[in-house]
C-alpha cells in the first residue's frame, strides 16, 4: 500500500518540478477528455500546443494574451508573499480599462501636440483607477477588519455592472446605432504596436520591465524583505518593527495598480474602446500564472506563456474542432488542481508499505501505550 510520509524538510527539488508535474497530468486528462468527446486527442493538443507558436502571428496573438497575465500576476504574488488575499484583480482590471479608457476619450484636437506620447497618462489613469479600486477593499480591511477576499471578489461585479452601466448610457457612442460601447479612441491614444500588421504592442515591453523591477522590489530592496517576512512569519514582522498596516496598503495598491496597468494598456490597445466585453478572465486566471510561477517574477513569465497557449488553444479548438469556449477554463481548472495536488509532496512523500508489514504492523501500533508527547 501507498502512504504519505511528511519530509523532514520542504523538497526544493520537487517545488521546482511540480509545475512541469502539474503540466503533464493536465496534458493526460486533456487527451482523455478529446476521447471521450469524440475527437483526434492529438488535433486537439496540437491546438493548445503547437499553433499559437507556429508563426510570426500565432507568437503575436500569445504576446497580447499574455501581456496582461503576466501584469496582473506581478502584482497578484506581491500581494499573497504578504499573505494579503487579493481575489478581486478582475474588478481592478475593469476599472484600469475605466480610467484609462476615460482619459483616452478626452483626447482631441487640443491634445494634438502630444501625439502618442499621450498614451503616457492613458497608462496613469489606468493605474490609478486600479489602485482606488483596491483601495477600498484595503479601507475596509485596515478599518473594520472585513475579510480581503470577499470584499475584493464582490467589488468585480460592482465593477462589471459599472462597465456596463456607462457603455449604454452616459459614455455610450450617439453614433454607435445604440450598439453598447464608447467612441472608438483616436490613433494618438492607442498602444503603439511593435510590427506593423500584427497585434503585438509594447504592453510586451512594459510587462518584462516590470518582470525585472519587481524581482528586484522582492529580493533586493528592504521594503520587499518587510513584506514577505510579514507574509510568512507576521509574529516576527511585528517584533522587527515591520508595519502590518503599512503592508496592507502597499500590498494592495500595488495589485491594484498592475491589475490597473493591464486594464488600460487592453482598453488602448486591442480592443481601442470600452465595451461589455472587456472582461475576459485575466483577474482570475492571473490567480492561477501566480501560483504555478512560483510567486517569482520570472517564473510568472513562463506560467503568463502557458495560460496564454490555453486561451488560444480554446479559441481554436472551437472553432476549428467545434468544442466548446468553456474548454479554455476547464484546461485552467485542470493545472490548478493538478498543481495543487503535487504540491502535497513538496512536503510529503509517497512510501510503499507491503500488505502483510502493514497488517502486521497495525495491531502493535494499536497495542503500544500512548505517550503525551504523541497525544
Amino acid at each position: 500500500m501507498f502512504r504519505l510520509e511528511a519530509r523532514p524538510q520542504p523538497s526544493k527539488a520537487m517545488s521546482l518540478s511540480s509545475p512541469l508535474l502539474a503540466l503533464a497530468i493536465t496534458v493526460v486528462i486533456g487527451v482523455a477528455l478529446f476521447m471521450i468527446l469524440g475527437k483526434d486527442p492529438l488535433r486537439g493538443l496540437q491546438m493548445f500546443f503547437v499553433e499559437p507558436v507556429k508563426n510570426l502571428y500565432g507568437l503575436a496573438e500569445l504576446s497580447v494574451k499574455a501581456t496582461p497575465l503576466i501584469l496582473i500576476a506581478l502584482g497578484l504574488a506581491v500581494c499573497y508573499r504578504s499573505n494579503v488575499w487579493n481575489i478581486g484583480a478582475e474588478g481592478q482590471y475593469i476599472l484600469g480599462a475605466l480610467g484609462g479608457g476615460w482619459v483616452a476619450m478626452q483626447a482631441g484636437p487640443a491634445t494634438d501636440w502630444m501625439g502618442h506620447a499621450y498614451v503616457v497618462p492613458v497608462l496613469v489613469g489606468g493605474v490609478l483607477a486600479g489602485m482606488a479600486w483596491a483601495a477600498i477593499t484595503a479601507l475596509l480591511r485596515d478599518r473594520f477588519n472585513a475579510n480581503e477576499i470577499l470584499v475584493s471578489l464582490m467589488l468585480v461585479y460592482v465593477a462589471d455592472l459599472l462597465l456596463g452601466w456607462l457603455v449604454n448610457g452616459p459614455w455610450q457612442d450617439p453614433d454607435g446605432h445604440n450598439f453598447p460601447q464608447t467612441i472608438t479612441f483616436i490613433a494618438q491614444t492607442k498602444i503603439p504596436r511593435l510590427v506593423p500588421g500584427l497585434r503585438a504592442h509594447i504592453g510586451l515591453l512594459v510587462a518584462l520591465v516590470a518582470v525585472g523591477a519587481f524581482w528586484a522590489f522582492l529580493f533586493r530592496t528592504y521594503r520587499g524583505f518587510a513584506l514577505q517576512v510579514g507574509g510568512l512569519a507576521p509574529a516576527a514582522a511585528r517584533y522587527a518593527g515591520f508595519s502590518s498596516r503599512s503592508a496592507l496598503w502597499m500590498a494592495l495598491l500595488i495589485s491594484g495598480g498592475m491589475a490597473g496597468l493591464a486594464g488600460a494598456l487592453e482598453a488602448a490597445g486591442p480592443l481601442g474602446q470600452l465595451t461589455p466585453y472587456v472582461p475576459a478572465g485575466y483577474g482570475f486566471a492571473a490567480i492561477i500564472v501566480a501560483y504555478v510561477g512560483r510567486l517569482h517574477p520570472v517564473g510568472i513569465i513562463f506560467s503568463g506563456i502557458l495560460m496564454s497557449m490555453f486561451y488560444i488553444g480554446g479559441e481554436l479548438a472551437q472553432s476549428r474542432l467545434g468544442l466548446p469556449k468553456a474548454l479554455t477554463g476547464v484546461f485552467q481548472g485542470l493545472l490548478l488542481f493538478s498543481l495543487l495536488a503535487c504540491d502535497t509532496l513538496i512536503f510529503y512523500r509517497v512510501r510503499w508499505r507491503h500488505g502483510h508489514a502493514a497488517a502486521a504492523a497495525a495491531p502493535r501500533a494499536a497495542a503500544a501505550p500512548t505517550t503525551t508527547k504523541e497525544a
